[in-house]
């Protein structure tokens, strides 16, 4: 089977996250964003003796829970990948991915007890990550998300339905303003250009909103003029910062290398659950404020009284998890690697009037084993790959009673929980919270015990 050669594909079945398998003379077949039932026209785009991949270029047919798709967006932008999907139908396709890892992986006898829904299926984004380029090879500048099916193409997405209108407003003005000045944007290969980033971030629970532009220092602009055209704009929520970082790393990942506040702060306060939280620009957040605020009861809900307890947050971010549980907790710590997320954790309980929440900074692995006090419960929430091995094997020899783990990425926390596993420990409940809808994405909840 040839790369690049174009063929029509019936997909068979899905695996996590939502890629679409099909079969070609017993070679398996990788279509992301197909689902089962669906005949597709597909290209290969990298053949093994044992796999293929192939891009999604043409869906052929209607399946059963198929609907029309919001976003003008959809099909050509790469966030969404399930919005032709009736929502009961994208929920039921994560539980069958997910619950498909956990037999595969041999992981049986536990209370499964489904999946919540988020709260909204559309406009529950509170943060963006726009990205400045083009469509195509010297076309016009474009301000939005990476293309579908594309090496570098970014499409505007000035319409998105994941957002609220303020971001569509923000971008619209952002563009069409670098559009005049005629402006480069940065080239990831050649490690040229100007325009990287437009970050802005929205609360749902207190309407603040804080607005970051990141570009390179190979350039300039007019900071005073660019600050008054977002000050001007008629925004729904309350503009409390605009900043202006410079990023000169070369990756295309967003990072700072300065910062300068051209108006207002450089952080957002957003309540949850009755606390409040102080959000940095490059924090990490939950993007679903309500969503998350569902997700934080599952874990309170499976923690149950602890008020006599030591609890481990490790992995803890901004402290979010830790915070929300240290009302019914002896004591809470927290280990994060990112320092900035550390202090706003610390600033935050503070904020909170927590007087028994401390949060370290350092790497999980190395930090863990520096702690005098002993947990009672562990409550992990690492990020995609997984615990590193030598978190592991501290999490293991803390010999705790209990641990919560929280998972984005239902294939590595299986691998995890082998381990666990046949370390002593079983599994008593798993349950999973989608927060992003329209997405092959979802949270999975896992309570373990000695």
């Amino acid at each position: 089977m040839r790369a690049n050669k174009e063929k029509e594909f019936d997909i068979v079945d899905i695996e996590f996250p939502g890629v679409g398998i099909a079969y070609n003379e017993d070679k398996k077949i990788y279509i992301k964003g197909a689902v089962p039932g669906q005949k597709v026209l597909a290209v290969i785009a990298k053949s093994k003796k044992e796999y293929a991949t192939a891009k999604l270029i043409k869906i052929l047919n209607k399946i059963d829970g198929e609907i029309e798709p919001k976003c003008v967006h959809f099909g050509v932008c790469g966030g969404c990948t399930h919005q032709f999907l009736d929502y009961k139908e994208q929920l039921r396709l994560k539980e069958e991915q997910v619950l498909k890892l956990f037999k595969s992986a041999e992981i049986e006898d536990f209370n499964y007890q489904g999946i919540d829904q988020s709260p909204e299926e559309f406009g529950y984004r509170n943060k963006m990550e726009f990205t400045f380029g083009d469509m195509e090879k010297d076309s016009e500048l474009t301000l939005g998300m990476h293309a579908r099916n594309t090496a570098f193409g970014v499409v505007t997405v000035d319409k998105c339905c994941l957002i609220h209108e303020d971001f569509k407003l923000i971008l619209d003005a952002v563009l069409n303003y670098f559009k005049d000045l005629k402006l480069s944007y940065y080239r990831v290969v050649k490690h040229q250009g100007f325009l990287r980033n437009l970050v802005i971030r929205r609360t749902k629970n207190t309407d603040e909103i804080l607005v970051n532009l990141v570009t390179t220092s190979q350039d300039s602009f007019d900071k005073k003029e660019f600050n008054d055209l977002i000050t001007n704009l008629p925004l729904k929520a309350k503009l409390v910062g605009v900043l202006y970082t410079i990023n000169d790393q070369l990756a295309g990942t967003v990072a700072a290398d300065a910062v300068e506040i051209l108006q207002g702060r450089d952080y957002i306060e957003e309540k949850v659950l009755g606390l409040n939280f102080k959000i940095s620009p490059l924090a990490f957040f939950q993007t679903n404020t309500w969503g998350a605020e569902k997700l934080y009861e599952i874990v309170m809900d499976f923690m149950g009284p602890a008020d006599s307890k030591v609890i481990f947050d490790l992995y803890c971010g901004t402290g979010t998890i830790g915070q929300l549980v240290a009302g019914k907790a002896k004591r809470v710590i927290g280990i994060e690697l990112i320092e900035e997320a550390v202090k706003a954790a610390n600033e935050n309980a503070a904020l909170n009037n927590l007087t028994n929440c401390s949060f370290i900074a350092g790497d999980v692995a190395k930090t863990v084993n520096t702690i005098a006090e002993k947990p009672d419960i562990i409550i992990l929430d690492p990020p995609r790959p997984g615990l590193h091995p030598m978190a592991l094997k501290y999490v293991i020899d803390f010999n705790a009673d209990e641990i919560i783990y929280v998972s984005c990425n239902p294939k590595s926390l299986v691998v995890d929980l082998k381990k666990l596993i046949f370390n002593g420990y079983k599994i008593d409940k798993v349950k999973l919270m989608d927060m992003f809808p329209q997405t092959p994405h979802v949270e999975t909840v896992v309570k373990l015990s000695r």
